[in-house]
C-alpha cells in the first residue's frame, strides 16, 4: 500500500476549560479516495479538520500530510491543501471572479486566467463571475466557496458540511462535483450531517463521537459487518404460532399471522444468506409463501446503532 497522503497519530485537542474535542484520534487517509467523517454536532469534525489546516493548534499528537511532519513543512503542506469551511466567510462585496482569482494568489501561484475559468465553469459560476457574491442564492455561494478552494490547484480537499442549507437538486449537483475532482485526482475528506451523502460518495467512512473515533473502514465493508437484513415473507395462509421447523431462525409473525418478519445478520453480513435458508426450510415444511421483501440497513441506521451502543457503554 503506497503511503497516506495524510496521517494523524494521537491527535488531542483541549480547550482552556477542559472540554476534550479530540481524543487521542488516529485515522490515514489514501491519496485519490473519498473519505467521509460523520459525527453528531461537538463531535470533533471541525476542530479536527482546522488542526490539519493550521486553524488549530493541537495540545498533542502529530500530523503528516505528504509524507512530510506538517508542523516543520507547514508552508509546503499548506500550499497542498484546500479548505471548503462550513461558515460562509468570504467578501460579499466582490465580485465571484476577482474573490477566486485572489485565493489563486494567496498562495503564491501565477495568475492563469484559463484556469480560474474551467473551475468557474465546472461549478456553473462562469455566468455569473462579475456578479457580486452576496446577490447569489445559498447554493451558489457555496459553489463559489468550492471554487476559492480549488484556485490553488490543492491535492487535498477539505469539505465541511459542503451541502449545509442546499436543496436536495444542488446537493446532488454538489455531489457530481465532488466526484469530477477525485476524477482529477484530488483527495477528498468529506464531513457531513447528510448520511446519504456519504453512503452515495465516500469510499470509506469514519465515525466520531465526542473527540474519538468509534470506527473507521470501507463502506461496503462496515454496511456489510455493522449491518441487519429485514425481510417480510408473505405466507399462503396464516399461521397461528411459529412451526418448530423456522423457530431456530429469528423470525416473528406480523400482520395477524399472514406474514412472517426476519430481522437477521447483525454484525455477520450473512443476512441474506440466512434469509435464503429461511425460504428453503419454509418449503421443506411445506409452508407455502406468496411474496418476500428482504433490505438491508442503510449507513444511517447503522451510524444510530453504533452512537446509542457508545452511549450505553459510558
Amino acid at each position: 500500500m503506497s503511503e497516506p497522503i495524510l496521517e494523524l497519530r494521537g491527535l488531542s485537542k483541549i480547550y482552556p476549560g477542559g472540554l476534550k474535542a479530540l481524543d487521542h484520534v488516529d485515522i490515514q487517509i489514501r491519496k485519490g479516495e473519498i473519505f467521509a467523517l460523520l459525527g453528531p454536532n461537538g463531535a470533533g469534525k471541525t476542530t479536527l479538520i482546522g488542526a490539519v489546516c493550521g486553524l488549530v493548534r493541537p495540545t498533542s499528537g502529530t500530523i503528516h500530510a505528504f509524507g512530510q511532519d506538517i508542523t516543520s513543512h507547514w508552508r509546503d503542506a499548506r500550499r497542498r491543501i484546500g479548505l471548503v469551511p462550513q461558515e460562509l466567510s468570504t467578501d460579499m462585496f466582490e465580485p465571484v471572479i476577482r474573490a477566486v482569482s485572489y485565493s489563486r494568489g494567496l498562495f503564491g501561484l501565477a495568475p492563469d486566467k484559463g484556469r480560474i475559468e474551467e473551475i468557474l465553469r465546472s461549478l456553473s459560476l462562469w455566468e455569473k463571475r462579475n456578479d457580486r457574491i452576496m446577490t447569489l442564492s445559498g447554493g451558489m455561494k457555496r459553489r463559489v466557496l468550492i471554487a476559492k478552494a480549488l484556485a490553488h490547484e490543492p491535492d487535498l480537499l477539505f469539505l465541511d458540511e459542503p451541502t449545509a442549507g442546499v436543496d436536495v437538486e444542488l446537493r446532488k449537483g454538489m455531489w457530481a462535483i465532488i466526484d469530477q475532482m477525485r476524477a482529477r485526482g484530488v483527495t477528498i475528506i468529506l464531513t457531513t450531517h447528510y448520511i446519504e451523502e456519504a453512503e452515495e460518495m465516500a469510499d470509506r467512512v469514519g465515525i466520531i463521537n465526542k473527540g474519538r473515533i468509534i470506527t473507521v473502514d470501507d463502506k461496503a465493508a462496515m454496511m456489510a459487518k455493522l449491518g441487519r437484513t429485514e425481510a417480510h415473507i408473505a405466507l399462503a395462509a396464516p399461521m397461528s404460532e411459529i412451526p418448530p421447523a423456522i423457530a431456530g431462525f429469528p423470525v416473528e409473525l406480523e400482520n395477524g399471522g399472514t406474514s412472517l418478519r426476519y430481522r437477521g445478520g447483525d454484525g455477520t453480513g450473512k443476512g441474506k444468506a440466512e434469509v435464503a435458508e429461511l425460504t428453503k426450510a419454509l418449503t421443506r415444511a411445506g409452508i407455502d409463501y406468496t411474496g418476500i421483501d428482504t433490505r438491508e440497513s442503510s449507513l444511517e441506521e447503522i451510524f444510530v446503532s453504533l452512537l446509542d451502543h457508545e452511549e450505553a457503554a459510558a
